[in-house]
């Protein structure tokens, strides 16, 4: 089983591609006004966008990007008008993370891990 992608709620579709656009990710469907479609930059895996007319409440969903060169990234993405929540920290669970919302709310994890991905020293 691979994962193929991960979509999440919008009350602006169009407002959210131009977002995801300037993380980087490449529009690849644009159905509008319902459904928008990405792939990630490495890799093959999709990422979309659809259309609610209310979004959920509570904490909702995360969302992680991989990102290798984390620290730079981030510094281009606030040069571009990304604003950030938090800004890359090492955490305790040995990965570098800096946290986002899109403009709908939804919280975004870019980070950095490694080895310890899928290798943590704790791995079962």
């Amino acid at each position: 089983m691979n994962l193929n992608q991960i979509t999440v709620p919008s009350l602006d579709v169009l407002k959210s591609i131009a977002f995801y656009k300037t993380l980087g990710l490449e529009l690849i469907v644009e159905a509008l006004p319902h459904y928008a479609r990405f792939v990630c930059p490495e890799g093959n895996t999709t990422f979309s966008i659809h259309l609610v007319d209310k979004l959920i409440k509570g904490q909702g969903i995360y969302v992680y990007f991989e990102c290798e060169n984390l620290d730079e990234r981030v510094s281009d993405l606030q040069k571009n008008g990304i604003a950030f929540d938090e800004l890359p920290s090492d955490r305790s669970w040995l990965w570098r993370e800096a946290r986002l919302k899109d403009p709908d709310g939804n919280l975004l994890i870019l980070y950095f891990a490694g080895e310890n991905r899928l290798n943590p020293p704790w791995r079962i």
